[in-house]
């Protein structure tokens, strides 16, 4: 078994698309439109759907907006320099919520990102 990947609702599928790609840097693997069922599904990620868990972005095309449930947390990111992560999203237009820092109570160094429609994503620094 493998965890293939995590699906997210969203209202902008292009805008959405262009956080994920050029503020977060993942690729867009797939794209498929779907117009019996009025959705487009779109996968983006760090790499291959055969080796790499990936992001799911689904768009129904007749919803304009979503309720936030209170059950799901964040999406989490890893990588070498949490501080420069936040300095670049922040010139690439990218709103991050929770400065880069330590993390409360002991940990490592992190910081929150908010994506288009409000999820959350956690970065991570891993040396």
């Amino acid at each position: 078994m493998r965890f293939l990947h995590t699906m997210i609702r969203v209202t902008d599928l292009e805008k959405s698309l262009d956080f994920y790609t050029n503020i977060f840097g993942m690729q867009l693997l797939r794209k498929i439109d779907f117009p019996d069922g009025r959705f487009t599904l779109a996968f983006v990620g760090y790499g291959g759907e055969a080796d790499h868990t990936v992001l799911e972005l689904t768009h129904n095309w007749d919803t304009k907006s979503y309720e936030m449930g209170n059950a799901f947390g964040h999406i989490a990111i890893g990588l070498p320099d949490v501080y420069k992560a936040c300095e670049d999203i922040t010139a690439k237009g990218g709103k991050v919520v929770r400065p880069a820092g330590p993390m409360k109570f002991g940990g490592g160094v992190i910081a929150f990102v908010e994506d288009p429609d409000g999820y959350k994503i956690e970065l991570i620094e891993r040396k």
